[in-house]
């Protein structure tokens, strides 16, 4: 019996490891001119992300797909002058000065009108999540116009609404374990461990199971995992929800490594920081981009090396721009809170400024890279499912973006221009 040849996706992958050493190979050895049409080379000048003419793969991936429930993915402009009837960028709050990013259209009024009152809903009524004296945080927080912007092909506010629970559940965490409301690296461990397990449940004896399933009751963090990560499951397959328990992992992970350092009192060197940035970080939410947008990148193409490289990047650059606009509100928080500005300045012997306008390169430099890994991959394996999964997460990171800048009421830029 002959031997089974390869899947379509596997001969994707291998043109796609093909494309990428052969991109790998120009760039670091002279080339003789015949640069293949879909290499994108990186800029280093700030607001341009390509240098010399934009290759087929990159406008592809700008342009972003064709088909049913794609269109909310056209709602992000990425390059260019605004064209006859198009809506202008918002003019909420002000970008850090020369930081690489997409303005975006206003996300659309009326879902983030519902998508709001769903989720102060749910927070309030349905998990307690959060107490009266912090409704006016919950309600400064926006997270209904957050997850519009972010997600604006989910075909319904249900799918919408899958999205937005998550992102609380996980802030609800961020603030009672660690930050703002009673937060304490002393024992995360053990607390993150417990809340994981609504995400990834215990499988144990009869005798044990009920007190672990009241356990998940017992907490604010852990009421709202177990709760989205129910409707969540509702809505994903099985490889997408499993996706989704490793990266939390990976978040969790994170939170240790700076619980540590904090602890500790010990300031990492810059890569230390970032290498903990890339745990700590977005990856939870634009990973999950199709699950919201109703459809599936299969389970082989997402973990495909390539692709993950592309998600950590975009999740790298839009936690460093958090870290950027979160700078004057950290400072004025009791304690010392590291990001990246700050961890440079010190490490690196610079003034504030110097270290916030460092960390603003770095950010830059990120996104240019995630860019241009993105339109080499999709060049490799313009399978339908890849080029909307990557445009989805452009338009994740886009979207992010956009409301760290227009969020003025957590937010302030610091005095350094």
């Amino acid at each position: 019996m002959p031997e089974p040849g390869p899947s379509p996706a596997q001969s994707c992958l291998a043109d796609a490891m093909a494309l990428v050493g052969a991109r790998t190979r120009l760039t670091h050895s002279e080339s003789d001119g015949d640069t293949p049409s879909d290499f994108v080379p990186r800029s280093r000048e700030e607001g341009d992300a390509v240098v010399g003419p934009t290759a087929p793969a990159l406008e592809r991936i700008l342009r972003g797909p064709s088909g049913l429930g794609t269109a909310g993915l056209y709602l992000t402009r990425r390059e260019g002058p605004p064209t006859p009837g198009e809506p202008e960028a918002p003019a909420d709050g002000t970008p850090v000065p020369g930081l690489y990013h997409h303005p975006v259209t206003q996300p659309d009024p009326v879902r983030v009108e519902e998508v709001s009152r769903r989720i102060k809903r749910w927070a309030v009524d349905e998990v307690q999540a959060y107490p009266p004296e912090w409704e006016d945080q919950f309600d400064g927080f926006s997270v209904g116009r957050y997850m519009v912007a972010c997600h604006p092909d989910a075909p319904t506010v249900d799918q919408l609404m899958i999205a937005t629970r998550l992102m609380v559940a996980e802030n609800v965490l961020d603030d009672c374990y660690c930050e703002d409301h009673g937060g304490s690296p002393v024992g995360l461990g053990s607390r993150l461990l417990l809340a994981h397990t609504a995400l990834d449940p215990l499988l144990t004896t009869q005798e044990y199971e009920h007190p672990w399933a009241e356990s998940l009751r017992s907490d604010a963090p852990r009421r709202a995992y177990r709760s989205a990560m129910a409707y969540f499951v509702q809505q994903a397959t099985p490889s997408q929800a499993d996706r989704y328990r490793h990266d939390m992992a990976r978040l969790h992970l994170g939170y240790l490594a700076e619980a540590a350092w904090s602890e500790a009192d010990h300031v990492p060197e810059v890569w230390e920081y970032l290498a903990m940035r890339q745990f700590n970080n977005f990856r939870p939410c634009p990973t999950i981009t199709d699950t919201i947008g109703g459809y599936e990148l299969p389970a082989d193409l997402h973990a495909q090396p390539d692709m993950q490289r592309v998600i950590a990047l975009a999740s790298n650059a839009t936690t460093i721009v958090n870290d950027l606009y979160s700078y004057t509100k950290e400072l004025d928080s009791p304690g010392r809170h590291l990001n990246l500005p700050v961890v440079i300045a010190e490490r690196e012997g610079l003034p504030d400024r110097d270290g916030y306008l460092k960390a603003v390169e770095i950010h830059n430099d990120l996104m240019h890279t995630f860019e241009a890994e993105a339109a080499t991959l999709a060049a490799a394996c313009p399978v339908p499912s890849v080029l909307r999964f990557l445009r989805g997460v452009a338009v994740w990171v886009d979207g992010n973006h956009y409301w760290h800048q227009s969020n003025t009421y957590r937010y302030s830029l610091p005095d350094f221009w």
